[in-house]
């Protein structure tokens, strides 16, 4: 996350707060497109174009294997859907993973880390981009985010026919504030939360000890209506102290043994063998 200027500041104490213009200063880094999503000539099916850029792993098989679409939110912007569909031989579990991914990425760069993790996991994963990444509209606020989930939520549920008892939310970083704001509204099998945040002032200020009014991301107000959770996070997190995902794990009613990562940073944790060996166990048969 990115550090206030003296300007920030400013606005953040002056009054009234600018709680949106401090939340997109703190968070919010949209990469240059690394996709583009195109109607294909029926005008019914979109297609995927991914750039030099998104580092695509796989064969051009794999890739048109991916469903890419459009859908609008509650608050007028179009987001990038896309859905990977497990093909791994090994058994394949019943759960859709509703990815919500990290700040600085878009769904480009992500479909490789996709498809490997639908393959390692043998779930489906779905995700989107927030407003104003890469295909999608609008600009990345708080309030957006929340609108871009909560469209993708309804969009996996009735495109797919997905139960909700069937859909584990998994926010990475930024990607948990969406998560944990639509888990605490909606029934859903199971939340994971990789590297959280307390709230925006907390990782500004570390020395931050209660919720202010004009705060943003206050994921650790919603946290306890949360249910149930495995928390991730890298003792050496640079940008989002460990300490934060501790608090989370603390404060959730129904928490799993979490996954703390010796050593691990903020963008490093999947490189680590016990990260899909824990996501594995939680999956396949810690839940219901």
């Amino acid at each position: 996350m990115a550090t206030l200027s003296f300007p920030d500041l400013c606005r953040l104490f002056c009054c009234p707060p600018c709680p949106a213009h401090i939340a997109s200063k703190l968070a919010f880094i949209p990469p240059d497109p690394t996709y583009s999503v195109m109607p294909d000539e029926t005008g019914n099916k979109y297609m995927l174009h991914l750039t030099d850029r998104a580092e695509w792993q796989y064969s051009e098989r794999e890739q048109q294997a991916l469903e890419v679409f459009l859908v609008r939110t509650s608050r007028g912007n179009r987001v990038a859907c896309m859905h990977v569909k497990c093909t791994t031989t090994v058994p394949v579990s019943k759960y859709t993973l509703l990815f919500s991914h990290g700040n600085a990425v878009d769904l480009g760069q992500m479909s490789s880390f996709y498809v490997g993790l639908s393959a390692r996991l043998g779930v489906n994963i779905f995700s989107y981009d927030y407003s104003g990444y890469g295909a999608s509209a609008g600009h990345p606020t708080e309030k957006n985010i929340y609108a871009d989930i909560e469209a993708a939520f309804q969009s996996l549920r009735q495109r797919y026919s997905v139960s909700p008892e069937h859909i584990i939310l998994y926010g990475q970083s930024i990607g948990t504030v969406p998560t944990i704001d639509l888990a605490k509204k909606y029934e859903c099998g199971a939340v994971i939360l990789h590297s959280p945040l307390l709230s925006g002032l907390r990782v500004a200020f570390p020395d931050t000890k209660r919720s202010w009014c004009f705060d943003v991301f206050p994921s650790i107000e919603k946290i306890p209506k949360v249910t149930p959770v495995l928390v991730i996070h890298g003792t050496e997190d640079e940008v989002i102290d460990f300490s934060h995902g501790l608090a989370i794990y603390e404060q959730c009613p129904r928490a799993v043994e979490p996954l703390w990562v010796e050593g691990a940073g903020h963008n490093d944790i999947e490189l680590y063998s016990q990260y899909v060996e824990r996501l594995r166990q939680f999956i396949h048969n810690e839940l219901p």
